[in-house]
């Protein structure tokens, strides 16, 4: 049973090893030329003010894990149309209690306003 794993360790020795060594290597060879400029904290093209730790509205987040959500259990329909002729009866019903309990998680999300922008 363990003779099954080796490649696996084998593999996850040379990848790490090869991380290590491109990370040192890069941190030995690499140029330092320190300054101010690069020292100051950067995003977009705007010097940040204020504090780091404001509230943001939940909302862009929501509609994010929803859209993966929702994404993900469409990708779960296409094995499904690869084999709905093998499947026959069966899988057509099991599909069809799929769709409707994604309808149903669909229907709720938009009832109570989970895709509103604002």
């Amino acid at each position: 049973m363990t003779e099954a794993y080796l490649p696996i360790l084998v593999m996850m020795v040379v990848a790490g090893g090869f991380a290590a060594i491109a990370l040192g290597v890069s941190a030995l060879l690499g140029p330092r030329r320190p300054n101010p400029a690069k020292d100051t904290p950067y995003e977009s093209g705007i010097v940040p003010l204020g504090d780091a730790r404001r509230r943001f509205p939940v909302q862009f987040y929501v509609i994010a894990v929803l859209f993966i959500l929702f994404d993900v259990e469409v990708i779960l329909m296409y094995p499904w149309a690869v084999a709905a002729r093998q499947l026959g009866l069966f899988g057509l019903i099991e599909m069809a209690i799929f769709v409707v309990i994604l309808l149903v998680g669909f229907i709720y999300a938009w009832k109570n306003d989970a895709f509103k922008w604002q």
